[in-house]
């Protein structure tokens, strides 16, 4: 999936969107495409960015930068996302949402819900 305006982009930086689905492989994320890869980078990392403000060595050094952790993370939110779109939470805000999500009785963190006894 190459986005409107990132095409030149997404051919120059192929080799290092390549090494990273191989590092992955490598690590025993082996579904891991060239092309998931690109759709976390302009999902997640650019964003916010102008595809024409984006240097290639930019591009490279945010590929080569992404963990395995992060990614995944990324993945599991978005599919929780998903899922909750088409369940009975889609009218949940992104405040909400993330409170739903978030982990209970954290140090220092106050709880969001109260147990019955």
């Amino acid at each position: 999936m190459v986005q409107e305006g990132f095409g030149n982009l997404f051919e120059r930086v192929r080799p290092a969107l390549s090494n990273k689905a191989d590092e992955f492989s490598f690590y025993g994320y082996g579904s891991v495409t060239e092309e998931d890869l690109w759709t976390y980078c302009i999902g997640k990392l650019w964003r916010k960015k102008d595809p024409a403000t984006i240097q290639v060595h930019e591009a490279v050094g945010d590929i080569l930068s992404i963990s395995p952790t992060r990614y995944m993370t990324h993945t599991q939110v978005e599919g929780f996302k998903k899922a909750a779109e088409s369940s009975g939470f889609a009218g949940l805000d992104e405040e909400e949402f993330r409170e739903l999500l978030a982990p209970k009785g954290r140090k220092g963190e106050p709880k969001t819900a109260n147990r019955p006894n």
